[in-house]
């Protein structure tokens, strides 16, 4: 295999199209009048066939009405074989190692991008490009600048996009979120949060052989934007723990669990186009175990108390450890006027008791976690109306924790970040200024 980087040039004598935008392209993808009408099949492609997309294909995109999977397409083939075998069942599914080539030959509405974080981007604005309406998968971006650039093209080109947060569109979690927006409680004073765990650095390690049945520009295409490192399984399968390729997207990670729990924080706080104007780290950072005074250290990682303060006087406190056999992982505490709500995944808890107690309270979601937020994508491809979990909330709420990373390398414990969410920069922190971006490999900028 060749270590060499790969040109523009040299991708499309290759026949990757990485550049070659399709020339057939949708008719809805010309303006708002070609949208799908109210009773049209959606029709749709998926892009990255790991885990994610497994868990998409077996329990949501069936039971989703109004929806069609037409191709699915990932680089390494074997993947897109196994994937096809093992869950098409009676439906048939194009196969393709090219996503560009299946936008151009499938008559596709929109693309679900179930890709590797650090590629994300890059084949989100291609796609956006080529006509294509996104479900983009969480975290969305590798960087915040690189987030913006996602939001600037999704309104330049007037796609339809959903972030990958789908607590967006569990019917209880928005009606508690609702709670806190509207005042009902009181004022928030503060919200209480993990403290998520953070990325670590790769140690380059000896080259291994390639996956079976890669091909030859195969890591050089997974690698996309990131430095071209020998090929290794644990980069490979392992990315979402490295610095490099994402920031913390394990469990009970900063980019993993923590944007769902932050996008949740956003919503009930009215903040879903700003954020914070304060950083503050509480501490060093340390690898420690997530769980409260012990040895356990199966989840442990770099991790540091963090406070941010929102222009209101609301102060988030990133500071929770695991508690128990309860996980708190996926939403935050509120602590208001009129007693405390805590708000997880389709679950709620309150003290007084009677928060909850609401007889118009919707109770827990009998369907899976990601129908509604899926359903409300299909159905905004239709209206061409914004979806609950846009792509400029979730910017924000991705923004938050790429804020956490940045504050931990920085390292200035006790001193005051100040942000500006509408630069989306600090005012006081060069340092933390260099980390908003980087510097993608040739051939991988974003177009």
């Amino acid at each position: 295999m060749a270590h060499g980087k790969l040109t523009r040039r040299e991708a499309i004598k290759a026949g990757l199209g990485v550049l070659a935008l399709p020339t057939i392209i949708p008719a809805r993808a010309l303006g708002q009048n070609g949208a799908p009408g109210a009773n049209d099949t959606v029709n749709v492609g998926i892009i990255g066939l790991g885990g994610r997309a497994r868990w998409l294909a077996e329990y949501t995109l069936r039971s989703v009405p109004g929806l069609r999977v037409a191709a699915v397409c990932d680089i390494l083939e074997p993947r897109v074989d196994s994937f096809v075998n093992d869950l098409a069942g009676d439906q048939t599914w194009k196969r393709y190692t090219n996503f560009l080539e299946m936008i151009e030959r499938e008559n596709l509405d929109g693309v679900m991008v179930e890709t590797t974080t650090h590629t994300r981007a890059w084949v989100t604005v291609l796609a956006m490009q080529a006509g294509m309406d996104v479900y983009i998968e969480k975290p969305m971006c590798l960087t915040i600048a690189e987030g913006r650039e996602m939001v600037n093209a999704a309104r330049r080109y007037g796609r339809v996009t959903q972030v990958g947060t789908q607590q967006r569109t569990i019917p209880i979690n928005n009606w508690a979120s609702d709670l806190v927006k509207s005042g009902t409680l009181g004022k928030v004073h503060a919200v209480i949060a993990p403290n998520f765990t953070g990325p670590i650095r790769w140690e380059d390690k000896p080259g291994q052989p390639l996956p079976e049945g890669a091909s030859p520009t195969f890591w050089d295409e997974w690698t996309n934007q990131t430095v071209l490192r020998p090929y290794h399984p644990e980069l490979h399968y392992g990315w979402a723990q490295w610095w490099d390729y994402d920031g913390g997207g394990m469990s009970f990670g900063v980019t993993g669990w923590g944007t769902h729990a932050y996008d949740q924080i956003q919503r009930a706080l009215g903040t879903d186009e700003t954020g914070p104007v304060e950083v503050v780290l509480e501490e060093p950072v340390a690898v420690k175990s997530i769980w409260t005074d012990s040895d356990d250290m199966s989840l442990a990682g770099p991790r540091a108390k963090v406070t941010m303060r929102y222009a209101d006087g609301v102060e988030l406190r990133l500071h929770r450890d695991r508690q128990g056999n309860t996980l708190h992982g996926l939403g935050a505490r509120f602590l208001c006027d009129a007693g405390e709500l805590e708000i997880e995944r389709n679950a709620l808890a309150s003290d007084p008791e009677d928060i909850i107690a609401s007889p118009d309270n919707p109770g827990p979601n009998p369907m899976d976690e990601c129908y509604y937020h899926v359903l409300d994508w299909v159905e905004c491809i239709k209206s061409r109306q914004r979806c609950a979990a846009d792509i400029e909330y979730g910017q924000r709420a991705t923004s938050l924790c790429y804020l956490v990373n940045i504050a931990r390398d920085v390292g200035r414990v006790g001193e005051v970040l100040r942000w500006d969410p509408a630069a989306e920069r600090f005012t006081n922190c060069d340092e933390g200024n260099a980390m908003l971006s980087r510097v993608p490999r040739e051939g991988y900028e974003l177009p």
